[in-house]
């Protein structure tokens, strides 16, 4: 199964991350503590978006 792009993204920017700048293959976003890349293809399998989330300090939600 696999997670929207834009539904991990929504739930960061909830979280206080925000868009710090466009790498070549990923978007970096940031609370200023930690930076999370995000790759960017339109969906993002379950576990590595999970992955990210706990990268990031957050709980995981897919």
């Amino acid at each position: 199964m696999s997670v929207k792009r834009r539904d991990l993204i929504k739930y960061f920017k909830k979280n206080d991350f925000f868009l710090l700048r466009e790498g070549s293959n990923h978007s970096i976003y940031s609370n200023k503590i930690k930076t999370i890349p995000i790759k960017r293809h339109r969906t993002i399998d379950r576990i590595t978006a999970n992955e990210l989330c706990k990268q990031a300090g957050l709980k995981p939600k897919f």
